[in-house]
C-alpha cells in the first residue's frame, strides 16, 4: 500500500510550483469530510458514560471508593475518548487512533459479559457493589454502564468505523491492563472495594479478559466494511481532479 506522506523518486528533485505540488502530501491537500451523525451518536455514548457514572456514585455510600472499580474506569475513559471522537467527526478531523478506540471494546465488554454470564462476578471489583434492594437509580447506573454503553461501543465499531484497523500487536497489549487489575484485585481487596475473587473465578475473568481483544480483533478482519456517507475511495496521489 502507498504511504500518502512519501513522494516518488520521479518528483523528489522537480523544481517550481509544479515540483512543489508534487511533493505536497495528499492528506495535507484532502477536503475534511465532516460526519455529523457519527459525532452525534458518539456523543450520546460519552453521555451515557458519563451518567451511569454519576448515577452510580450519587446512589453509593462512598462515591469516591467506586473509582477503584473496573466497570467506572472503563466507562470514564470511554466518556473521554468518545468525547474526543465526537469532536473530531464533527470537524473532519483524522479519528482518533484504532489502538486507543479498539482497547476500550474489551475494556466495556469484559465487566458486562462477566455481569451476564458470571454472577458470581458481581461480587468482585469488576462490578459496582452489590445492593439487596437496589434503588431506581442504580438501576438506571447498571442498564448503562452494563448494557447500553458496551452495546453502543460495539455498534460504533461495527457501523462507523472501517475494518483491518486493529494490529497483531494488540493482541498482547490490550489484555496487560485488565490482567494488572485482576492481580491488584487478588493482592490488595480492601483497595478495590470488593472481597477477592476464588481461584475459578479468577481463572474465568483472566481467560475473559484475554480472549476479548482476540475475538475483537479477529473479528475485525473479516467484517466487511460498512457503507460510511460522505466517504469516497480516492487515489493517494495527486492527479487531475475527478
Amino acid at each position: 500500500m502507498s504511504d500518502p506522506t512519501r513522494t516518488s523518486q520521479s518528483t523528489r528533485h522537480a523544481s517550481g510550483p509544479a515540483g512543489a505540488a508534487a511533493r505536497t502530501p495528499a492528506a495535507a491537500v484532502a477536503p475534511r469530510i465532516r460526519r455529523p451523525r457519527a459525532a452525534a451518536f458518539r456523543a450520546l455514548i460519552s453521555a451515557a458514560a458519563i451518567t451511569g457514572t454519576l448515577l452510580a456514585a450519587a446512589g453509593a455510600s462512598a462515591p469516591a471508593a467506586l473509582l477503584a472499580r473496573f466497570p467506572v474506569q472503563a466507562n470514564l475513559a470511554a466518556a473521554l475518548v468518545f468525547a474526543g471522537a465526537a469532536h473530531r467527526a464533527w470537524n473532519g478531523r483524522r479519528v482518533v487512533s484504532p489502538r486507543l478506540t479498539g482497547a476500550l471494546l474489551p475494556f466495556l465488554l469484559l465487566p458486562a459479559v462477566l455481569h451476564h454470564a458470571f454472577p458470581a462476578a458481581d461480587s468482585t471489583a469488576f462490578a459496582l457493589p452489590h445492593a439487596t434492594a437496589p434503588t431506581v437509580p442504580q438501576a438506571v447506573a447498571h442498564q448503562l454502564l452494563f448494557a447500553a454503553t458496551p452495546l453502543a461501543a460495539l455498534a460504533d465499531w461495527l457501523l462507523l468505523t472501517a475494518p483491518r484497523g486493529f494490529r497483531a500487536a494488540c493482541i498482547w497489549q490490550w489484555p496487560v491492563y485488565p490482567l494488572l487489575y485482576l492481580a491488584f484485585a487478588l493482592a490488595f481487596p480492601a483497595v478495590a472495594g470488593a472481597p477477592s475473587p476464588g481461584a475459578a473465578l479468577a481463572l474465568g475473568i483472566g481467560l475473559a479478559g484475554f480472549l476479548l481483544p482476540l475475538i475483537v480483533i479477529g473479528i475485525d478482519q473479516v467484517r466487511p466494511a460498512p457503507r460510511l456517507r460522505g466517504n469516497r475511495i480516492s487515489p493517494t496521489g495527486i492527479g487531475p481532479l475527478k
